[in-house]
């Protein structure tokens, strides 16, 4: 069912008023990731609360403890839980999102102040940090029901809403509010909840809307290599003694090819290879292997074959070197011998791959890597942390609606999409709720979402915020 034209007309009229309101989101650095800015992300919480209880929503603020972070303990934001509707003729939908956004200075060479809004009238960008990740889909959210109250029409689904403060630092104490919730079936706020949708990520490039049925998983290693009390001089202890840089450097080498094939045994094997209606999907996709090499700058992808190379990022897993810790670096030419180096390193995984499938697997090679040196340092491997890939059934009502929406408001069907990083709280929606849970895209793939002068088009916002609406039509559609 196609969303109502005044809906389309409203959000098009109110354009300027919903990009004033993403900058007033930008304007609270709420950096979740740095201590001193852990106000501002209660200041965010409490804004977003306002903002939609203003709107109609009934909303709890919950209480997620403490966590320590750089040797302080610190409060965790809290988690907004929302309701609206609650009509048992209508689906259900819970929204998920995130209102606290990576750190950003001018320093780190940002065009413009990053927690301004800066509005290109000539490319039509809106830039600053969170307007694409993820304060802006959540603005699009609040756009579609300001035109629903505004308009004084009843929204097509009963709508739930999750919102953390928390995600680009480890979404902590999220996955047990999930779960508590979860547990208590009709008392819990996810009753009766039939899909879940999350618009947390991007198209794969900029001109094609697009789909997200699956997430790679990780698991994140770091190797350490010590041998000497202290850091010695080459010139005095150099072909003396075993070096922890030369061990280390022997061990990682040993993890992955230059083609990619990851050379822990075990590991590849665990995927199964591509049908050829699996095959498919990628050879659709609208993006190339020049594509690739234009976003990395220069012609270096494994291979000239565009399915190989796509799913390289989106179906196989993948191993790669990070960083040497207590190594010398800068300018200069410093002779010394560290005395302990870390390397670090992290495998992205698909399913069936687990960490803990994973981890044994790691540990047992890299400890036998190790002993063929017949080195007198000393070895030691921690996983610091870790994540489950997931994957959905793309052939789901959730996505048909989806499909169906991108279609009336882009004028085209969506792309389908694996994509290669990580999003933990996708999985556990999945699991807790036995929902299906789409991944529904706003920004464009040159957004810069991590990085400097992150930017959302003004385009996409405006239509991704009628995309937004026009799905939840499409779903209160579907026939039980």
């Amino acid at each position: 069912m196609p969303a109502p034209a005044e809906f389309l007309k409203f959000i098009d009229d109110n354009a300027s008023k919903f990009v004033a309101r993403l900058g007033a989101a930008v304007a609270i650095p709420s950096v979740s990731g740095d201590g001193s800015h852990r106000p501002d992300v209660f200041k965010m919480s409490a804004w977003l609360d306002g903002q939609l209880k203003d709107l109609g929503v009934t909303t709890k603020l919950v209480d997620l403890g403490e966590h320590k972070m750089d040797g302080q303990t610190l409060p965790l934001p809290p988690a907004i839980l929302g309701r609206i509707g609650d009509d048992p003729k209508k689906k259900t939908v819970l929204i998920y999102g995130h209102y606290d956004v990576q750190p950003a200075s001018k320093s780190d060479g940002w065009d413009t102040e990053p927690f301004t809004l800066v509005v290109d009238e000539k490319t039509g960008r809106l830039i600053g940090r969170g307007s694409t990740d993820d304060k802006g889909p959540i603005m699009g959210w609040l756009n579609v029901l300001e035109a629903h109250k505004a308009l004084g029409r009843e929204l097509p689904v009963n709508l739930r809403f999750c919102f953390e403060g928390m995600e680009e630092s480890g979404s902590e104490g999220l996955d047990d509010l999930i779960k508590s919730e979860s547990a208590k079936g009709k008392d819990g706020w996810f009753d009766g909840v039939d899909c879940v949708c999350i618009s947390d990520n991007y198209w794969l490039n900029t001109t094609t809307p697009c789909l997200t049925y699956g997430l790679r998983g990780l698991v994140y290693f770091k190797l350490t290599v010590s041998g000497p009390a202290r850091d010695l001089h080459s010139g005095g202890f150099g072909r003396m003694v075993h070096e922890p840089m030369t061990d280390l450097i022997q061990v990682m080498s040993k993890l992955v090819a230059p083609d990619g094939t990851i050379l822990v045994p075990g590991v590849d094997d665990l995927v199964s290879v591509a049908d050829a209606e699996e095959r498919e999907i990628y050879e659709k996709l609208d993006y190339s292997v020049q594509d690739v090499e234009d976003a990395v700058g220069a012609p270096i992808t494994i291979s000239n074959d565009k399915a190989t190379v796509i799913m390289g990022r989106m179906r196989m897993p993948s191993l790669s070197l990070h960083g040497i810790e207590g190594a010398f670096y800068g300018p200069g030419a410093k002779t010394v011998i560290p005395a302990s180096v870390s390397g670090k390193f992290s495998i992205r995984l698909v399913p069936p791959q687990t960490p803990e499938l994973i981890e044994p697997l790691v540990f047992a090679y890299v400890e036998q890597e190790f002993a063929k040196l017949n080195s007198k340092t000393k070895l030691k491997i921690e996983n610091l942390h870790g994540g489950k890939p997931w994957v959905a059934d793309h052939k789901h009502w959730n996505y048909e609606a989806a499909s169906r929406a991108t279609e009336a408001v882009y004028g085209r069907l969506p792309d389908l999409t694996r994509e290669g990083g990580s999003i933990p709280v996708t999985l556990t929606f999945a699991e807790s709720l036995g929902v299906n849970v789409l991944l529904l895209p706003m920004g464009r793939g040159d957004d810069g979402a991590h990085s400097t002068n992150e930017k959302l088009d003004r385009a996409n916002f405006i239509e991704g915020s009628k995309l937004l609406g026009t799905y939840l039509y499409e779903v209160g559609a579907v026939k039980a």
